[in-house]
Protein backbone atom coordinates (compact mmCIF):
# COMPACT_ATOMS: atom_id res chain seq x y z
CA UNK A 1 0.00 0.00 0.00
CA UNK A 2 1.34 3.53 -0.70
CA UNK A 3 2.38 6.14 1.82
CA UNK A 4 1.39 8.92 -0.01
CA UNK A 5 -1.45 11.06 1.12
CA UNK A 6 -3.66 12.85 -0.93
CA UNK A 7 -4.82 16.20 0.27
CA UNK A 8 -8.23 16.99 -0.73
CA UNK A 9 -9.05 20.50 0.77
CA UNK A 10 -12.91 21.83 0.81
CA UNK A 11 -12.21 25.30 2.26
CA UNK A 12 -14.12 26.38 -0.86
CA UNK A 13 -17.22 24.37 -0.58
CA UNK A 14 -17.75 22.95 2.95
CA UNK A 15 -15.56 25.46 4.98
CA UNK A 16 -17.44 28.46 3.12
CA UNK A 17 -20.60 26.76 4.31
CA UNK A 18 -19.99 28.96 7.52
CA UNK A 19 -22.76 31.30 7.85
CA UNK A 20 -21.73 35.01 6.68
CA UNK A 21 -18.29 33.88 4.67
CA UNK A 22 -19.70 33.27 1.02
CA UNK A 23 -16.88 33.27 -1.49
CA UNK A 24 -17.54 35.10 -4.93
CA UNK A 25 -16.08 33.48 -8.34
CA UNK A 26 -13.47 35.92 -8.25
CA UNK A 27 -12.35 35.14 -4.33
CA UNK A 28 -12.75 31.38 -5.20
CA UNK A 29 -9.95 31.88 -8.03
CA UNK A 30 -7.51 33.75 -6.13
CA UNK A 31 -7.78 31.31 -2.89
CA UNK A 32 -7.27 28.08 -5.63
CA UNK A 33 -4.31 30.19 -6.93
CA UNK A 34 -3.17 29.99 -3.35
CA UNK A 35 -3.82 25.98 -2.69
CA UNK A 36 -2.39 25.23 -5.99
CA UNK A 37 0.81 26.84 -5.18
CA UNK A 38 0.60 25.26 -1.74
CA UNK A 39 0.30 22.00 -3.29
CA UNK A 40 -2.80 20.75 -2.49
CA UNK A 41 -3.87 17.62 -4.41
CA UNK A 42 -7.63 17.99 -4.85
CA UNK A 43 -10.14 21.37 -4.45
CA UNK A 44 -13.54 20.69 -4.08
CA UNK A 45 -14.57 24.37 -5.87
CA UNK A 46 -18.19 23.84 -4.98
CA UNK A 47 -21.96 22.33 -5.14
CA UNK A 48 -22.56 23.58 -8.83
CA UNK A 49 -26.21 22.79 -9.12
CA UNK A 50 -26.33 25.06 -5.33
CA UNK A 51 -25.91 28.49 -7.35
CA UNK A 52 -25.08 30.73 -10.56
CA UNK A 53 -22.17 31.96 -8.66
CA UNK A 54 -21.04 28.71 -7.89
CA UNK A 55 -21.06 27.39 -10.98
CA UNK A 56 -19.45 30.04 -12.85
CA UNK A 57 -16.28 29.49 -10.30
CA UNK A 58 -15.92 26.21 -12.10
CA UNK A 59 -15.62 28.08 -15.37
CA UNK A 60 -13.17 30.84 -14.06
CA UNK A 61 -10.71 28.56 -11.99
CA UNK A 62 -11.02 25.88 -15.12
CA UNK A 63 -9.12 28.82 -17.17
CA UNK A 64 -6.18 29.06 -16.00
CA UNK A 65 -5.63 26.37 -13.01
CA UNK A 66 -4.37 23.16 -14.61
CA UNK A 67 -2.64 21.22 -12.01
CA UNK A 68 -4.94 19.52 -9.65
CA UNK A 69 -8.14 17.61 -9.41
CA UNK A 70 -11.07 20.16 -9.30
CA UNK A 71 -14.02 18.42 -7.44
CA UNK A 72 -17.55 19.51 -7.87
CA UNK A 73 -19.86 17.68 -5.20
CA UNK A 74 -23.44 16.48 -5.83
CA UNK A 75 -26.35 14.72 -4.30
CA UNK A 76 -27.24 11.21 -5.55
CA UNK A 77 -29.58 13.26 -7.43
CA UNK A 78 -29.32 13.03 -11.44
CA UNK A 79 -30.43 16.88 -12.06
CA UNK A 80 -27.35 17.60 -9.49
CA UNK A 81 -24.88 15.18 -10.47
CA UNK A 82 -25.49 16.71 -14.44
CA UNK A 83 -24.85 19.84 -13.63
CA UNK A 84 -21.97 19.27 -11.77
CA UNK A 85 -20.77 17.49 -15.16
CA UNK A 86 -21.16 20.18 -17.24
CA UNK A 87 -19.63 22.45 -14.36
CA UNK A 88 -16.65 20.53 -14.76
CA UNK A 89 -16.45 20.66 -18.75
CA UNK A 90 -14.46 23.70 -17.95
CA UNK A 91 -11.66 21.78 -15.88
CA UNK A 92 -8.76 19.88 -16.94
CA UNK A 93 -8.92 17.15 -14.24
CA UNK A 94 -11.93 17.03 -12.73
CA UNK A 95 -14.15 14.66 -10.20
CA UNK A 96 -17.65 14.28 -9.08
CA UNK A 97 -18.48 14.02 -5.53
CA UNK A 98 -21.46 12.42 -5.25
CA UNK A 99 -23.48 10.53 -2.17
CA UNK A 100 -26.23 9.72 0.23
CA UNK A 101 -26.43 9.06 3.95
CA UNK A 102 -25.98 6.13 5.37
CA UNK A 103 -27.23 5.70 8.96
CA UNK A 104 -30.22 4.83 10.28
CA UNK A 105 -31.31 8.55 11.08
CA UNK A 106 -30.59 9.69 7.95
CA UNK A 107 -32.52 6.49 5.99
CA UNK A 108 -35.85 6.61 8.48
CA UNK A 109 -35.76 10.73 8.84
CA UNK A 110 -34.00 12.40 5.99
CA UNK A 111 -35.18 9.79 2.99
CA UNK A 112 -37.65 7.99 4.61
CA UNK A 113 -36.45 4.92 2.95
CA UNK A 114 -34.77 1.88 3.42
CA UNK A 115 -31.22 -0.06 3.52
CA UNK A 116 -32.24 -1.86 -0.02
CA UNK A 117 -33.49 1.31 -2.05
CA UNK A 118 -30.31 3.32 -0.53
CA UNK A 119 -28.20 1.29 -2.20
CA UNK A 120 -29.87 1.46 -5.52
CA UNK A 121 -29.52 5.18 -5.22
CA UNK A 122 -26.41 5.67 -4.40
CA UNK A 123 -25.39 2.65 -7.30
CA UNK A 124 -27.28 4.53 -9.68
CA UNK A 125 -25.69 8.06 -9.08
CA UNK A 126 -22.16 6.65 -9.57
CA UNK A 127 -23.04 4.88 -12.73
CA UNK A 128 -24.46 8.16 -13.82
CA UNK A 129 -21.52 10.26 -13.06
CA UNK A 130 -19.29 8.07 -14.70
CA UNK A 131 -20.81 9.11 -17.71
CA UNK A 132 -19.52 12.73 -17.35
CA UNK A 133 -16.38 12.27 -15.60
CA UNK A 134 -14.36 8.99 -15.02
CA UNK A 135 -12.73 10.03 -11.62
CA UNK A 136 -16.17 9.74 -9.46
CA UNK A 137 -16.04 10.08 -5.52
CA UNK A 138 -18.90 8.24 -3.11
CA UNK A 139 -19.19 9.85 -0.03
CA UNK A 140 -21.51 7.57 2.78
CA UNK A 141 -23.00 10.59 4.55
CA UNK A 142 -23.15 10.58 8.64
CA UNK A 143 -20.91 7.29 8.23
CA UNK A 144 -19.44 8.25 11.37
CA UNK A 145 -22.96 6.56 12.77
CA UNK A 146 -23.38 3.89 10.49
CA UNK A 147 -22.96 0.64 11.27
CA UNK A 148 -19.96 -1.12 9.60
CA UNK A 149 -21.74 -4.15 7.91
CA UNK A 150 -24.02 -1.80 6.05
CA UNK A 151 -21.60 0.27 5.31
CA UNK A 152 -19.39 -1.72 3.65
CA UNK A 153 -22.27 -3.56 1.86
CA UNK A 154 -22.82 -0.35 0.07
CA UNK A 155 -19.03 0.65 0.02
CA UNK A 156 -18.87 -2.82 -2.19
CA UNK A 157 -21.37 -1.49 -4.16
CA UNK A 158 -20.54 1.59 -4.99
CA UNK A 159 -17.12 0.42 -6.10
CA UNK A 160 -18.51 -1.89 -8.48
CA UNK A 161 -20.46 0.86 -9.84
CA UNK A 162 -17.48 2.10 -10.29
CA UNK A 163 -16.30 4.78 -7.56
CA UNK A 164 -12.31 5.76 -8.08
CA UNK A 165 -12.66 7.33 -4.20
CA UNK A 166 -14.71 6.29 -0.92
CA UNK A 167 -15.46 8.91 1.58
CA UNK A 168 -16.53 7.90 4.93
CA UNK A 169 -17.56 11.09 6.61
CA UNK A 170 -17.79 11.29 10.56
CA UNK A 171 -20.40 14.28 9.63
CA UNK A 172 -21.46 14.75 12.94
CA UNK A 173 -18.10 14.70 14.65
CA UNK A 174 -19.54 11.58 17.01
CA UNK A 175 -16.67 8.94 16.49
CA UNK A 176 -13.57 8.55 19.03
CA UNK A 177 -10.52 8.29 16.98
CA UNK A 178 -10.38 4.37 17.82
CA UNK A 179 -13.83 3.95 16.73
CA UNK A 180 -13.32 5.93 13.51
CA UNK A 181 -9.91 4.06 13.28
CA UNK A 182 -11.83 0.86 13.28
CA UNK A 183 -14.04 1.72 10.76
CA UNK A 184 -11.70 2.51 8.16
CA UNK A 185 -9.67 -0.94 9.12
CA UNK A 186 -13.13 -2.98 8.88
CA UNK A 187 -13.78 -1.66 5.54
CA UNK A 188 -10.24 -2.21 4.38
CA UNK A 189 -10.62 -5.76 5.59
CA UNK A 190 -13.79 -6.79 4.58
CA UNK A 191 -14.66 -5.11 1.15
CA UNK A 192 -14.35 -6.69 -2.18
CA UNK A 193 -12.32 -4.43 -4.59
CA UNK A 194 -11.39 -1.96 -1.41
CA UNK A 195 -7.29 -2.07 -3.11
CA UNK A 196 -8.79 -0.61 -5.98
CA UNK A 197 -10.12 2.51 -4.68
CA UNK A 198 -8.71 5.26 -2.49
CA UNK A 199 -10.22 5.23 0.98
CA UNK A 200 -10.70 8.94 2.45
CA UNK A 201 -11.10 10.32 5.59
CA UNK A 202 -13.92 13.78 6.16
CA UNK A 203 -14.29 14.26 9.74
CA UNK A 204 -16.48 16.89 11.58
CA UNK A 205 -14.83 18.67 14.67
CA UNK A 206 -18.65 18.77 16.80
CA UNK A 207 -16.21 17.22 19.89
CA UNK A 208 -12.66 18.22 18.90
CA UNK A 209 -12.03 15.01 17.35
CA UNK A 210 -11.63 15.54 13.73
CA UNK A 211 -8.47 15.93 13.49
CA UNK A 212 -7.48 12.77 15.68
CA UNK A 213 -10.07 11.21 14.01
CA UNK A 214 -8.89 11.62 10.40
CA UNK A 215 -5.13 10.46 11.67
CA UNK A 216 -6.75 7.46 13.03
CA UNK A 217 -8.12 7.14 9.44
CA UNK A 218 -4.89 7.37 8.07
CA UNK A 219 -3.53 4.64 10.42
CA UNK A 220 -5.62 2.07 9.49
CA UNK A 221 -5.61 3.10 5.99
CA UNK A 222 -7.03 5.69 4.38
CA UNK A 223 -5.20 7.82 1.50
CA UNK A 224 -7.18 10.79 1.49
CA UNK A 225 -7.62 13.17 3.67
CA UNK A 226 -10.61 16.25 3.63
CA UNK A 227 -9.86 19.25 5.02
CA UNK A 228 -9.50 23.02 5.25
CA UNK A 229 -7.51 25.69 5.89
CA UNK A 230 -7.77 26.64 9.46
CA UNK A 231 -10.39 24.39 10.06
CA UNK A 232 -13.04 26.20 9.28
CA UNK A 233 -16.59 25.12 8.17
CA UNK A 234 -19.91 24.33 9.53
CA UNK A 235 -20.86 24.32 13.33
CA UNK A 236 -17.60 23.75 15.00
CA UNK A 237 -15.66 23.59 11.37
CA UNK A 238 -13.76 20.67 9.68
CA UNK A 239 -10.37 19.08 10.28
CA UNK A 240 -7.75 21.57 10.17
CA UNK A 241 -4.95 20.72 6.70
CA UNK A 242 -2.55 22.28 8.64
CA UNK A 243 -2.66 20.08 11.81
CA UNK A 244 -2.42 17.18 9.41
CA UNK A 245 0.45 17.76 7.71
CA UNK A 246 2.15 19.07 10.32
CA UNK A 247 1.48 15.82 12.26
CA UNK A 248 2.59 13.82 9.41
CA UNK A 249 6.12 15.51 9.39
CA UNK A 250 6.50 15.50 13.04
CA UNK A 251 5.69 11.26 13.21
CA UNK A 252 7.59 9.62 10.86
CA UNK A 253 6.24 6.56 12.33
CA UNK A 254 2.99 7.14 10.67
CA UNK A 255 5.04 6.53 7.44
CA UNK A 256 3.38 8.87 5.30
CA UNK A 257 4.37 11.58 2.97
CA UNK A 258 2.81 14.81 0.92
CA UNK A 259 3.17 16.53 -1.43
CA UNK A 260 2.30 20.53 0.58
CA UNK A 261 4.55 23.02 1.04
CA UNK A 262 4.31 24.16 4.83
CA UNK A 263 6.57 27.49 4.71
CA UNK A 264 3.16 28.52 2.76
CA UNK A 265 0.70 27.17 5.28
CA UNK A 266 0.68 30.78 7.42
CA UNK A 267 0.41 33.11 4.66
CA UNK A 268 -2.67 30.79 3.23
CA UNK A 269 -4.09 30.72 6.90
CA UNK A 270 -4.35 34.65 6.94
CA UNK A 271 -5.82 34.70 3.32
CA UNK A 272 -8.60 32.85 4.32
CA UNK A 273 -9.19 34.21 7.62
CA UNK A 274 -9.94 37.78 5.45
CA UNK A 275 -11.54 36.69 2.58
CA UNK A 276 -13.82 34.03 4.90
CA UNK A 277 -14.16 36.83 7.27
CA UNK A 278 -13.27 34.13 9.95
CA UNK A 279 -10.69 35.57 12.77
CA UNK A 280 -8.32 32.61 12.98
CA UNK A 281 -8.66 31.74 17.23
CA UNK A 282 -5.09 32.82 19.27
CA UNK A 283 -4.74 29.45 20.49
CA UNK A 284 -4.65 27.84 17.12
CA UNK A 285 -2.63 25.13 16.58
CA UNK A 286 -0.01 25.73 14.05
CA UNK A 287 -1.06 29.30 12.27
CA UNK A 288 -2.64 31.08 15.40
CA UNK A 289 -0.80 34.35 16.05
CA UNK A 290 -0.27 32.59 19.72
CA UNK A 291 1.48 29.08 18.12
CA UNK A 292 4.79 30.10 18.82
CA UNK A 293 4.56 32.89 21.62
CA UNK A 294 5.89 32.18 24.94
CA UNK A 295 4.87 34.71 28.07
CA UNK A 296 6.09 32.10 31.02
CA UNK A 297 9.57 32.89 32.46
CA UNK A 298 10.07 29.52 32.72
CA UNK A 299 9.28 28.79 28.98
CA UNK A 300 10.88 31.85 27.89
CA UNK A 301 13.92 30.21 29.75
CA UNK A 302 14.24 27.42 28.23
CA UNK A 303 13.53 28.73 24.35
CA UNK A 304 16.48 31.23 25.06
CA UNK A 305 18.82 28.18 25.91
CA UNK A 306 17.25 26.00 23.08
CA UNK A 307 14.29 26.58 21.26
CA UNK A 308 13.23 22.50 20.94
CA UNK A 309 12.49 22.66 24.45
CA UNK A 310 9.39 24.11 24.11
CA UNK A 311 9.02 24.22 20.61
CA UNK A 312 8.62 21.17 18.53
CA UNK A 313 7.79 23.02 15.06
CA UNK A 314 10.46 25.45 13.93
CA UNK A 315 8.38 28.32 13.02
CA UNK A 316 9.72 28.47 9.43
CA UNK A 317 8.68 25.54 8.63
CA UNK A 318 5.41 26.57 8.34
CA UNK A 319 5.94 30.15 7.13
CA UNK A 320 5.90 32.24 10.62
CA UNK A 321 8.46 34.88 11.32
CA UNK A 322 10.09 32.76 14.63
CA UNK A 323 9.58 32.19 18.15
CA UNK A 324 8.13 34.98 20.00
CA UNK A 325 9.41 36.51 23.90
CA UNK A 326 6.00 37.75 25.33
CA UNK A 327 7.12 40.14 28.03
CA UNK A 328 4.25 39.77 31.01
CA UNK A 329 4.19 39.74 34.72
CA UNK A 330 5.11 36.16 34.60
CA UNK A 331 8.33 36.89 32.38
CA UNK A 332 11.63 36.24 33.93
CA UNK A 333 15.30 38.23 34.11
CA UNK A 334 16.45 35.67 31.28
CA UNK A 335 13.77 37.23 29.01
CA UNK A 336 14.31 40.62 29.87
CA UNK A 337 18.06 40.36 29.58
CA UNK A 338 17.40 38.77 25.77
CA UNK A 339 15.01 41.31 25.02
CA UNK A 340 17.11 44.35 25.89
CA UNK A 341 20.07 42.19 23.58
CA UNK A 342 17.35 42.13 21.24
CA UNK A 343 17.00 45.90 21.47
CA UNK A 344 20.49 47.04 21.11
CA UNK A 345 20.97 46.80 25.19
CA UNK A 346 23.68 45.35 27.46
CA UNK A 347 22.16 44.62 31.50
CA UNK A 348 23.42 42.58 34.16
CA UNK A 349 23.91 42.25 37.95
CA UNK A 350 22.52 45.19 39.61
CA UNK A 351 21.12 46.85 36.49
CA UNK A 352 19.56 43.43 35.52
CA UNK A 353 17.32 43.56 39.28
CA UNK A 354 16.53 47.29 38.79
CA UNK A 355 14.58 46.98 35.22
CA UNK A 356 13.00 43.65 36.60
CA UNK A 357 11.96 45.42 39.55
CA UNK A 358 10.45 47.96 37.69
CA UNK A 359 9.28 45.86 35.04
CA UNK A 360 6.98 44.09 37.56
CA UNK A 361 5.39 47.35 38.97
CA UNK A 362 4.41 48.43 35.15
CA UNK A 363 3.46 44.40 33.86
CA UNK A 364 1.26 44.27 37.08
CA UNK A 365 -0.55 47.09 35.82
CA UNK A 366 -1.23 46.57 31.90
CA UNK A 367 -0.85 42.84 31.34
CA UNK A 368 1.69 42.82 28.44
CA UNK A 369 5.03 45.38 28.24
CA UNK A 370 5.24 46.41 24.47
CA UNK A 371 8.79 47.16 23.21
CA UNK A 372 8.60 50.76 23.30
CA UNK A 373 7.23 50.66 27.02
CA UNK A 374 10.19 48.68 27.81
CA UNK A 375 12.49 50.74 26.34
CA UNK A 376 11.30 53.58 28.59
CA UNK A 377 11.84 51.40 31.78
CA UNK A 378 15.76 50.46 29.84
CA UNK A 379 16.52 54.11 29.43
CA UNK A 380 15.66 55.28 33.31
CA UNK A 381 17.70 52.50 34.77
CA UNK A 382 20.74 52.97 32.60
CA UNK A 383 23.56 55.89 32.91
CA UNK A 384 24.32 58.01 30.43
CA UNK A 385 27.31 56.04 29.10
CA UNK A 386 25.43 52.77 28.84
CA UNK A 387 22.39 53.99 26.66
Amino acid sequence: MSNRIFIFDTTLRDGEQVPGSQLLPQEKLELARELDELGVDIIELGFPCSSPSDFEAFRLVGKEIKRPVFCALSRAVEADIKTAGEALSFIKHGRIHTGIGTSPLHILHKFQSNKEAIIERAVRAVKYAKTFVEDVEFYAEDAGRTDNIFLAQIVEAVIKAGATVINIPDTTGYCLPNQYGEKIKFLMEYVTGIQNVILSTHCHNDLGLATANSIAGISNGARQVECTINGVGERAGNTSLEEVVMILNQHKGLNATHNIDTTKLTAISAMVSEKMKIPVQPNKAIVGKNAFSHSSGIHQDGIIKFRETYEIIDPKQVGASGSCLILTARSGRAALKHTASRLGYSIDGATLENVYNDFLGVADQIKQVSDERFMHILQNNLQPNQV
